[in-house]
């Protein structure tokens, strides 16, 4: 099937509305589509989802194996006219997870997008070095983004064109189809209701050579063949999600997972319903409970009836925080939470991110003493005290340094921790976790 990787020069290239305006003019042309996004990213898996109207995953190398980055591709690509990828960061950034590395994996052409603002032929020598760098990348062109003028874009793509690197079309700057930022990263795409898609479809359609992409993404090489994994044995429960305007970071192939291991899944609102559904456990999903907290903190019944849930409970990030005996905001003002965990969450000034692996410190709801398990952090919040003590759940292991620290709360049916995670093609913790259910129906 036909398939595409949006790349950057660098971050804050504009990557995720170049990848939006070609989902939106693809489906406009009748094509169905599908979307990923590499790397560990929640955000711009949503805005690539309502711009295509499809589903949109993640490739991500760190929280699940590379065949199994294969066989989500595969999976989710299958019954497609296209799949969308979009990159992270810059194309060569994230070592052994960054969008070459995907791109090696899915044997996807790359289109290179380059911020132009305050270049002229430099765009050019910035695209050859790219090229030259990695030979064994595809890279099957480049589009310019954020463009002054047609002259603008008529000098580098001369440049380019003398260079032998395909141009494909370039977008002018116009702020009404920026994506607003915020601490975590782009705005989500809830809170961004009113972003027009269909514009930005339209000025893709009429900005870039979408005919050349579509014969570009014709390529033969398939992803690494991989097996299809059956599961030994299914599990008859309910798990109750968080999921609304505060609770939006989870990744729906994660869910997917449970679900086929035969869990059901039933979504609920902390912010809007006034208790939690009849579930025999839950996952509290990580978002922007810091923005949000005047009104969860208003939601009375929910908040008691979280506090009198004795079923198992997965609180990822935003969801320890939700579950903390209080939250300060960003302006220092303080508000009462769910205290499940007797512990404060405030926001500091310095974000923590990264790739890390937890090792439990005791038995949890998910794993073993001893056991470890993959996630990604990116935060700006902060609990306190420190919880070193016997609720400690991890010692937190740094990939990139190897630096480790103890962090997340573990105790009796209670599992949190600033640790996202991904269920899919990580079978062993996900059966921990229902078989977990399973035993607290007894």
């Amino acid at each position: 099937m036909k398939k595409i990787i949006i790349a950057g020069a660098s971050s804050r290239s504009g990557k995720t509305a170049i990848a939006c305006g070609l989902l939106s003019s693809l489906r406009k042309r009748g094509l169905k589509v599908t979307a990923f996004k590499t790397g560990p990213d929640y955000i711009d898996t949503e805005y690539l989802r309502r711009a295509g109207k499809c589903q949109a995953h993640n490739l991500d190398t760190w929280l699940m194996s590379s065949e199994n980055v294969c066989r989500l591709f595969t999976e989710y690509s299958a019954g497609n006219d296209i799949a969308v990828i979009e990159g992270a960061m810059g194309l060569f950034d994230g070592g052994i997870n960054s969008t070459a590395e995907i791109s090696r994996l899915i044997n996807a052409p790359v289109l290179l997008v380059i911020n132009a603002r305050s270049m002229g032929e430099s765009a050019a020598a910035v695209a050859l070095g790219f090229r030259e760098y990695d030979r064994g990348i595809n890279m099957a062109g480049v589009i310019l983004n954020f463009t002054g003028s047609d002259y603008h874009s008529e000098i580098i793509s001369s440049a380019l064109n003398e260079k032998g690197i395909k141009f494909l079309g370039a977008l002018k700057r116009d702020d009404r189809l920026n994506i607003p930022e915020r601490h975590l990263g782009l705005m989500s795409a809830n809170e961004n209701d009113g972003f027009d898609f269909e514009n930005l479809g339209m000025r893709f359609e009429s900005s870039v050579d979408v005919d050349e992409i579509l014969r570009l993404s014709e390529n033969e090489r398939v992803a690494r063949p991989c097996q299809k994994i059956s599961p030994s044995k299914k599990y008859d429960v309910r798990v109750g999600v968080a999921n609304d305007e505060a609770f939006t970071f989870i990744y729906p192939e994660s869910l997917n997972a449970l679900e086929g291991l035969g869990a059901e899944i039933v979504p609920f609102s902390p912010l809007s319903d006034e208790r939690l559904p009849e579930a025999d456990g839950y996952i509290f999903s990580g978002g922007y409970p810091e923005i949000f907290a005047e009104r969860l903190a208003g939601n009375i019944p929910m908040l008691e009836s979280v506090r009198a849930c004795n079923k198992p409970v997965l609180a990822e990030c935003g969801g320890m925080m939700y579950l903390c005996r209080s939250l300060r905001d960003s302006d220092g003002r303080k508000f009462g939470m769910a205290d499940v965990i007797p512990f404060g969450a405030f926001m500091a000034g310095r974000a923590v991110m990264g790739y890390m692996t937890g090792v439990a410190l005791r038995d949890n709801i998910i794993c073993r003493k001893g056991e470890s398990v993959r996630g990604h952090e990116f935060h700006y919040s902060r609990i306190e005290p420190e919880y070193y003590g016997d609720t400690c759940a991890f010692e937190i292991v740094r990939r990139n340094t190897g630096s480790s620290r103890y962090g997340g709360y573990s105790k009796g049916n209670i599992l949190a921790s600033y640790l996202h995670i991904n269920f899919y093609g990580n079978e062993r913790i996900a059966e921990n976790f229902l078989r977990t259910l399973t035993s607290s129906k007894v």
